[in-house]
């Protein structure tokens, strides 16, 4: 394949939401953005997810009809909090809120061990602020604000019980009008304990003279959406299920944000957990009766909506072209895409696009002390899982100093595979290697490895993925014939993500956890990677 090929790629997606006839499919975005939260601007409309602990962090998109979108940045370079230089599975960002208010952009999210914390921009393809923490605290989690008709700011949260033994309540505090203060203790407006178990996710709007909270509830993969009202911030608040699974095949469904259009009409962003694939994010169509938001389509005639999966786009008043976050890349750019995210903190000397023009060079660095297992390394660089069906295929060369070195393709989650070329004392070895992280530690093991002829060239590396995310490694020598290695199994989630596809080198000390080669004695890797090209199809 080409560097014609993997442009041409690139004009089509395995993922499509707009069906170019007026119409659109859920989900419009096929990818694990867990938690979004949505604004319109003028003619613009952004949105914002959790990231935890991946970097660059809290992504920005942005679409002219809520239905094509594009990643256009992050509001988070890297997180400058004690620990995370290493991977912190399914900790740091969790359920942000974005709001436009006075010429800026605000984004709001609790870290669950460190606090609340808030970033500002007046463009939302940055610079953002740095972070900002609004109040140390353990536990205070699913942050959103709301600036008043007075001036009077707030702040609605939910609580994490596993870090403040709290759960199912929501709680308003005062704020400082410039976001960088709580100004009280708060007071819990709304107790779910009966009714609504695991309540959080709040998102907080003002319309029509009533305060409205959106929070799902009932939890991710069962839950539903519940709009509380009142006349006071603080309550008594009434209570509404208005989205439900019901009949339809869209579990959840869970927490998002409300926007409403130029035109009048309302809609309603939210996710849905499809297991190893992510909680991919829905569009459902809002009315307004009696000042209560219905979503979705009542089919079941239960008068609770339930989530649709095909219908009319939203009237924006023009139609926009088909637009998807990018996936292939071939590294023509001066900086990483934007689709591309570490796991950790990432370090300078971790790789460049400079060194080889069109190509990514990954540098075969050790590990950090005490990691010895791929599911701890900081050094993955990856992208979430595009659609249910689709096949990732790298093109690479690795230049190696030291037995051990090795870069590759990895498919990431509790259960993981990475199938590498690694150098071995004998010369070049494909190498398989599973591993699994569970409540007891994680294991590794090669699954299989088959020798490499001398002067072969470029290797290529696929993962095909496909239905209930079945995967299957192969390899190629030409491009063209490509040779299963290994079994197949079934990719997983991580700690409150999906699965993730990326590239990585590996070598030095460390390495030698990977798999069966010897150590080369050698503290110090001068080897490397070049990646000609990623393709998803």
């Amino acid at each position: 394949m080409s560097k014609a090929d993997i442009r041409a790629a690139q004009s089509h997606s395995v993922w499509t939401p707009d069906l170019g006839d007026g119409t659109f499919k859920n989900p419009i975005v096929h990818a694990d953005y867990s938690d979004p939260d949505v604004i319109r601007v003028g003619e613009d409309f952004y949105m914002t997810a959790s990231s935890f602990s991946h970097v660059p962090g809290l992504p920005i998109l942005h679409s002219n009809d809520l239905v094509n979108w594009t990643i256009i940045g992050y509001a988070v370079d890297r997180l400058d909090l004690p620990g995370y230089d290493l991977p912190q599975h399914g900790k740091g960002i969790w359920a942000p809120s974005l709001r436009y208010h006075e010429g800026k952009f605000w984004i709001f999210f609790g870290a669950p061990d460190e606090g609340i914390f808030m970033t500002t921009a007046v463009d939302p393809r940055g610079p953002w602020t740095p972070l900002h923490c609004v109040k140390e605290a353990k536990g205070w989690i699913d942050t959103c604000p709301l600036w008043d008709d007075d001036g009077q700011a707030y702040l609605v949260h939910a609580f994490a019980h596993s870090r403040s033994g709290i759960k199912h309540k929501l709680q308003v505090c005062k704020m400082s009008p410039d976001g960088t203060r709580l100004l009280d203790d708060g007071v819990i407006v709304f107790d779910g304990t009966e009714n609504h178990p695991t309540l959080e996710g709040p998102k907080i709007y003002k319309r029509n003279g009533y305060y409205y909270i959106f929070a799902p509830a009932g939890g991710v993969p069962t839950g539903w959406q519940l709009i509380l009202r009142s006349r006071s911030i603080y309550g008594p608040f009434q209570e509404k299920i208005v989205l439900h699974q019901g009949d339809s095949v869209v579990n959840g469904p869970h927490q998002g944000g409300w926007v409403e259009l130029e035109s009048g009409e309302s809609w309603f962003i939210h996710f849905q957990d499809k297991d190893a694939y992510g909680r991919v994010a829905h569009l459902q169509p809002v009315r307004w009766m009696d000042d209560w938001p219905l979503m979705g389509a009542d089919t079941n005639g239960d008068g609770i909506g339930e989530p649709v999966l095909r219908t009319g786009k939203p009237k924006v008043g023009r139609e926009w072209p088909a637009a998807v976050p990018d996936t292939t890349d071939h590294f023509a750019g001066e900086r990483l895409g934007l689709q591309w995210q570490w796991q950790a903190n990432p370090q300078n000397n971790w790789y460049s696009l400079k060194d080889k023009p069109g190509h990514l060079r990954l540098f075969a660095k050790p590990l950090p002390d005490g990691v010895n297992v791929m599911y701890d390394a900081p050094q993955l660089l990856m992208q979430k899982f595009p659609a249910e069906v689709f096949t990732v295929t790298a093109k690479m060369e690795l230049h190696a100093e030291h037995a051990g070195e090795q870069a590759g393709l990895i498919v990431f989650g509790y259960t993981y595979g990475s199938l590498s070329l690694r150098q071995t004392g004998n010369g070049l070895r494909v190498e398989l290697l599973y591993g699994e992280a569970g409540n007891d530690g994680v294991s590794e093991r090669v699954e299989a490895s088959e020798d490499v002829p001398d002067g072969a060239g470029p290797v290529y590396l696929r993962a095909a993925v496909g239905e209930m995310a079945l995967c299957q490694f192969s390899y190629s020598l030409d491009g063209e014939q490509f040779r299963k290695i290994g079994s197949s199994f079934y990719a997983s989630k991580g700690r409150w993500v999906g699965a993730k596809a990326g590239l990585y080198a590996v070598g030095g000390r460390a390495a030698s956890h990977f798999g069966t080669v010897p150590d080369s004695g050698s503290s110090q890797s001068s080897g490397y990677a070049d990646f000609d090209w990623i393709a998803f199809d």
